[in-house]
């Protein structure tokens, strides 16, 4: 009598990790194997791609990561309109900060996605529109379905009109709305349950929320000095 016992991929990677780890003494380094598709040879994995393999992402790590880069894609759009429009050389230096620091996050975010085989965008371009609670399909008229904080399409046109003084403090109001939007997203991550538990997912997205706090008391901060005279109100 023969037996015949099915292992998933993950079961596969556990037993040959074991038996790499098992090993180590006579090769002197573990060797972690992933099997490849029938006829394929098997493709060496490094300690932390393993654990990628092992542990699949959650959906919602998924979505809030192709989200964020939608996300972080508007603030720099916004950056660069400062660039051009701006009159605050302190804004332009705290703009400068946030453009690098967004750019830098965005490319981690896509590399994230690229080593867990999932797409930078979602499926048909709906991104996050459940974040929340909030049905994003219902907005004012001109607006389109946003993620939580994002400046909507009529904003940013009222934002690209404007120059000197006049743009600096919507600029500040703007971001101010958009980085709290940010720190929504991350709160709805982690009230997902079984999302968040990636430890690297978690330290990012814990990084990006400490971040935006402290950048958005910064703004808050600067709104008194660029805020309209009286007489630009009319």
């Amino acid at each position: 009598m023969s037996f015949h016992i099915r292992l998933s991929g993950a079961a596969v990677l556990c037993i040959l990790a074991y038996s790499a780890s098992a090993a180590q003494n006579d090769s002197g380094s573990a060797r972690i194997v992933q099997p490849g598709a029938p006829g394929q040879p098997g493709k060496i994995l490094t300690p932390a791609e393993a654990v990628i393999h092992l542990r699949p992402p959650a959906s919602a790590d998924i979505e809030f990561m192709q989200g964020m880069i939608v996300h972080h894609s508007q603030a720099v759009e916004m950056v660069d309109l400062l660039r051009t429009r701006g009159a605050s050389k302190p804004l332009q230096m705290l703009g400068k900060r946030i453009t690098i620091s967004q750019s830098d996050e965005i490319e981690y975010m896509k590399q994230w996605l690229r080593e867990r085989g999932q797409p930078i965008a979602a499926p048909g371009g709906h991104m996050m529109h459940h974040m929340g609670g909030m049905d994003m399909s219902k907005m004012p008229s001109g607006d389109v379905a946003l993620m939580p904080g994002m400046l909507s399409p009529n904003q940013m046109k009222a934002l690209a009109k404007a120059r000197g003084s006049r743009f600096d403090y919507p600029f500040l109001t703007g971001m101010i709305q958009h980085h709290t939007g940010a720190l929504d997203m991350v709160e709805d991550l982690f009230a997902i349950p079984g999302a968040g538990q990636d430890n690297v997912l978690f330290d990012f997205a814990t990084d990006i929320d400490n971040t935006q706090r402290a950048e958005i008391n910064i703004m808050k901060a600067m709104l008194p000095k660029t805020a309209p005279a009286k007489k630009d109100k009319k």
